[in-house]
């Protein structure tokens, strides 16, 4: 009998161990994407605080810049957090190109294999690859934005930025693009790691219900956004200041930023 079948046949041929870092580093690109999809959801609502008035936005605005706790607004630590984002957005974008089509003949390959199959979630697949190729340029410049100017987030300042600044149609963009990446994230998120625990069926109804809502919620906040800055052009520049707050903000506002009135007194017995 040859001495390499008997090798193989008492197991004593060495095998290469398989690496596990494909599946850590698909962990890590999971985790990542989810984490950026659930504060794309809380900044959408942060953002979204205009269509309860400018002294509702401007309160969460001085709320993150430490107003409220520090005794005055510190704005780097918005840029604190942006720059903290735009780190995790750069990791998961590395992590997600291992991914994608490495030159146009595997591009061509891989659009005509989805073609033939005619299968839905490899064709959102192909979207995600779209949209998050537009981000990887859009989110980078938003978030550099938010890095090295984080004082002009406002009522006024933000919505100048819309609309006498021009902008407009690059947070249009970048609203599209991102709702539906995010949405297909977190749908194929749900698919591979089998939770929550509902049919497939039901996922993609799931998806497209909060991809139509946060669409939805995203373009009536750009018109309010682009409506206080059509009405402010004029005094483009200014910054919104509120002539009063609530009794319970005007508690944990710095001393002499705002008068104290106080509570109704109760009529005597």
């Amino acid at each position: 009998m040859p001495t390499s079948v008997f090798i193989v046949q008492s197991d004593l041929v060495e095998h290469p161990r398989k690496s596990r870092w494909p599946a850590r580093l698909d962990l890590l690109q999971s985790g990542t994407g989810l984490a950026l999809a659930l504060f794309m959801w809380g900044h959408m609502f942060f953002v979204a605080s205009i269509l309860l008035g400018k002294t509702t936005m401007w309160s969460i605005t001085r709320m993150f810049e430490g107003y409220f706790f520090f005794g005055g607004a510190y704005p780097r630590l918005v840029s604190g957090v942006a720059a903290g984002i735009l780190l995790l957005f750069v990791l998961h974008a590395l992590l997600a190109m291992r991914k994608f089509p490495g030159d146009y003949r595997q591009y061509r390959k891989m659009r005509a294999h989805v073609k033939a199959m005619r299968h839905e979630d490899s064709t959102l697949w192909i979207w995600q690859v779209y949209t998050g190729f537009a981000l990887f340029f859009l989110a980078s410049a938003h978030l550099y934005q938010m890095l090295a100017w984080p004082q002009n987030i406002g009522p006024y300042a933000s919505s100048d930025r819309m609309w006498s600044d021009g902008l407009w149609p690059f947070y249009l963009v970048m609203l599209l693009a991102v709702e539906v990446h995010g949405g297909i994230g977190l749908y194929r998120l749900a698919m591979k790691w089998n939770w929550p625990k509902f049919s497939r069926n039901f996922l993609k109804k799931l998806k497209w219900a909060l991809t139509g809502f946060f669409l939805l919620l995203g373009l009536m906040t750009l018109g309010a956004y682009m409506k206080i800055g059509f009405e402010h052009q004029a005094r483009y520049g200014e910054r919104y200041q509120p002539a009063d707050l609530p009794l319970w903000l005007q508690e944990l506002a710095p001393e002499g930023d705002f008068p104290r009135r106080n509570p109704p007194a109760e009529d005597a017995p």
